[in-house]
């Protein structure tokens, strides 16, 4: 599996208030954003597998609102996270 609990928890340390804090909008982002690496490598390899391309747009949704709310609230955090994870916009 590509999702451990180590690796949750990295990610949220390294873009969260802490480990345990998962409700953080840059830990959900940071989580977000390495589920959707590893799904678009897998579709690079499986190009007809729809399912997980519905997924992968459906993230990339959720994502994108988590994007936006971060936005709206602190322009500054919102900035900083972008840069951190290299998302463009």
């Amino acid at each position: 599996m590509y999702l451990t609990k180590e690796v949750k928890e990295s990610i949220f340390e390294k873009h969260g208030k802490g480990k345990n804090d998962t409700g953080t909008s840059e830990g959900q982002i940071a989580l977000f954003t390495h589920r959707i690496n590893h799904l678009t490598e897998h579709l690079k390899r499986n190009r007809k597998d729809f399912n997980t391309e519905r997924s992968l747009v459906m993230m990339v949704g959720k994502r994108r609102s988590l994007l936006d709310y971060l936005k709206k609230s602190d322009i500054t955090r919102y900035r900083a996270i972008i840069k951190e994870l290299g998302i463009r916009k």
